[in-house]
């Protein structure tokens, strides 16, 4: 290979490299990819990034960052060079993932029934009854088909040896599905000659696919029952994919104040009047859901809508509660739930995880905090977090209080080797930069994966944060038969 890659740093004995292995031969599956890259000119190239970019600008794709003084709405940062994976590692993720959020919702129906792994004190009883995102409203309420997470989001990271962990799971409102169909959008237009050279696996059917999981959850028997999509509205970050996976089920986007609640049953305001909701794909969280039982000052949400939950007249998704989930305390136990409901060991491990809560894990934490990775529990988008080895020692100081202060809000973890992907810098140069990946999992009758997922990418030289509100981007990701 020559040219674009000649000047291409793996650094194989310090990261995994997704394209490059450890003898400084291209892996089998990325071998077709780089010759064609390595044939394009600067030109070629730069002429693809317009031509994605005005995709994307006729799309509206773009995110929102709060506090920046030059504007909220931005197009999404995406990389040319996409990333594969064969389907062998696929199916091992495929099955890690439904294993793992097939486990979750099991503990999330417990934990809000009988609460029997509290009693048997698998995990600390004070850790989830505590945590932020324990509903003690929703104890006793069971949801259509007893599934609580319909859509989920668990973010993947490979370690120096490249095995697959979970760094995260998404159990709320997780965002980003938009952004994988729509690079497969822009890849198409891109490199259409690069698709007819590998079998790449769609994704494209995914919109229906959340349709149909909405409506098996559905609590009335009609054939086709009313689905709507809730959104907190155009200043919320996700606003574009509200609206985009709206339009694609053919489903009505709404805000708090098109519901109403009557008689414990939820209507629609349309030009024909009112017409009955009767399942909820909010993407509102649950301190906004419903002022009568949350936030009192929230004007996202509707007057009602719990009681109309708790009646069994609506389906909302994600249940109420499922954070209790996703706070990054319980993660930790996570593969001690698989353990007691499934009696399987965990196919995906976790990262190696301290928690600040026990006191010999808070010594440790406070005595290496310039190696570790320090997370606040119910953050997200790469707030509340210290990165060790990126701090200086008053920030380091600084935190350390934060810790020591209110200890159950944190975890540590050691600073993971995130794999690393080749990204263009400009139109003649690449450079290894960090990636993860988010698979999306649905859940109705039966867990389902589409074949991929959002791959994040650190476009900051050296930067292990993905998050684009930290200057992260994406890739395409494609799941290729090989």
């Amino acid at each position: 290979m020559t040219r674009l890659f000649d000047n291409y740093d793996a650094l194989p004995d310090r990261f995994f490299d997704e394209v490059i292995s450890r003898d400084d031969t291209p892996r089998v599956h990325y071998e077709k990819m780089m010759r064609r890259f390595t044939q394009l000119s600067p030109e070629d190239i730069r002429a693809r990034r317009e031509l994605v970019n005005i995709f994307f600008r006729n799309q509206g794709i773009t995110f929102t960052v709060y506090g920046v003084e030059e504007g909220i709405e931005r197009i999404f940062p995406f990389d040319l060079i996409p990333r594969i994976i064969p389907l062998p590692e696929w199916e091992v993720i495929e099955r890690g993932l439904i294993q793992r959020i097939t486990a979750l919702n099991e503990f999330l129906s417990d934990i809000y029934q009988g609460q029997k792994i509290l009693k048997d004190r698998i995990i600390p009883p004070e850790l989830v009854l505590g945590s932020k995102h324990f509903r003690r409203e929703f104890v006793g309420v069971k949801p259509p088909l007893g599934v609580y997470i319909h859509v989920t989001g668990s973010d993947l990271i490979r370690d120096g040896a490249g095995r697959y962990l979970v760094l995260e799971d998404n159990l709320r409102t997780p965002s980003g599905v938009s952004y994988m169909l729509q690079n497969r959008q822009a890849m198409k237009k891109a490199f259409p000659v690069l698709f007819d050279q590998y079998k790449v696996r769609p994704v494209d059917g995914y919109p229906q696919q959340l349709l149909k999981t909405l409506q098996e959850i559905s609590p009335t028997l009609k054939p086709e029952p009313k689905v709507v999509v809730l959104t907190p509205g155009i200043y919320n970050s996700a606003y574009f994919e509200h609206s985009y996976l709206a339009q694609q089920m053919g489903v009505q986007l709404t805000e708090g104040r098109d519901l109403v609640v009557n008689n414990n049953k939820v209507y629609t305001r349309t030009t024909r009047g009112l017409q009955r909701v009767d399942v909820i794909y909010r993407r509102v969280d649950d301190d906004f859901i419903d002022p009568l039982v949350f936030r009192p000052d929230s004007k996202l949400g509707v007057a009602g809508l719990i009681n109309a939950y708790r009646k069994g007249n609506v389906a909302l998704a994600n249940a109420i509660g499922t954070g209790v989930a996703d706070d990054k305390v319980i993660y930790s136990f996570v593969p001690d739930i698989i353990r007691y409901y499934l009696n399987e060991d965990p196919i995906l491990d976790n990262v190696e995880t301290w928690l600040a809560s026990n006191p010999m894990h808070l010594k440790h934490i406070l005595a290496n905090l310039e190696t570790l990775v320090v997370k606040a529990a119910n953050e997200s988008g790469g707030y509340g977090m210290l990165v060790g080895p990126e701090s200086t020692a008053a920030e380091r100081e600084k935190f350390a209080e934060k810790i020591v202060a209110n200890p159950r809000n944190y975890i540590a973890q050691p600073t993971i080797s995130l794999s690393r992907h080749p990204s263009f810098f400009n139109d003649n140069e690449i450079a290894a930069c960090h990636i993860d990946l988010r698979p999306y999992v649905l859940y109705g009758k039966s867990p389902s994966i589409v074949p991929g997922g959002l791959t994040r990418v650190a476009l900051k030289r050296g930067s292990l944060v993905v998050n684009s509100s930290q200057g992260g981007g994406s890739k395409d990701t494609w799941v290729i038969d090989i």
